[in-house]
């Protein structure tokens, strides 16, 4: 069992903006987010989890566009980022 299958409560925060590029309804977001808070409270989350470092999301963004999305949101300058207040 590693750290992150012991007996703690996984608490999930979205960022803002972090649906920004998410193509669908409100309905479909609304859904998506009750189930990512449904699999965090059971621990199925976590279940076949595995680490990325940043190169390995590189050679995934190779193959695949929607993983530069999750890169560029990364390495994107504080001063870039979205604040609403």
């Amino acid at each position: 069992m590693n750290d992150l299958e012991n007996d703690k409560k996984i608490k999930v925060e979205f960022a803002p903006g972090c649906f920004d590029e998410f193509d669908g309804t409100q309905e479909e977001l609304d859904d998506m987010i009750a189930e990512i808070h449904r699999m965090a409270e059971t621990g199925e989350i976590l279940k076949d989890t595995q680490y990325l470092s940043l190169d390995d999301l590189e050679e995934l963004a190779e193959k695949d566009e929607d993983y530069q999305i999750v890169i560029d949101k990364l390495i994107e300058p504080e001063s870039k980022k979205r604040r609403l207040h």
